[in-house]
């Protein structure tokens, strides 16, 4: 019984997470870039209808978290803590989309397909060519 079809690839299995995270982190750096420039008005009128005031100030506050926890993705620091941050953000976005889709950019499946990641990598840890620190 063959378990795997390339049984000699699985030594290089913290390359993985490594991809992920570094994939993951441009992603979210260019999320904040865009809250910040091209998408400010439609995420402000979107924390306006969900009553979050000032909307200016959150989507801003919003904005830098994705771009220091972007910073930390490609780094590989922090991971653990990065990635429950962000699956919670990532997951409660999804459910605004879900509820009001007409508010939000992107799709359902993109929000879920994030969270997926950041979900992962919780478990998978920053893999290689990180600076993982202790908290």
């Amino acid at each position: 019984m063959i378990l795997n079809t390339f049984p000699d690839l699985l030594t290089y299995g913290t390359l993985s997470p490594f991809i992920l995270r570094v994939v993951l982190g441009f992603i979210i750096i260019n999320l904040g870039y865009l809250k910040l420039t091209k998408e400010k008005i439609a995420w402000q009128e979107l924390f306006e209808t969900i009553d979050f005031h000032p909307a200016h100030f959150f989507v801003k506050v919003l904005a830098f978290i994705e771009i220091v926890g972007g910073l930390f993705y490609l780094a590989g620091a922090y991971i653990q803590l990065t990635s429950i941050i962000f699956a919670v953000l990532f997951f409660c976005e999804a459910v605004l989309d879900y509820r009001e889709s007409e508010l939000e950019e992107r799709d359902l499946t993109f929000y879920i397909f994030m969270f997926t990641i950041s979900l992962s990598l919780i478990f998978l840890g920053a893999g290689a060519f990180a600076f993982d620190l202790p908290l």
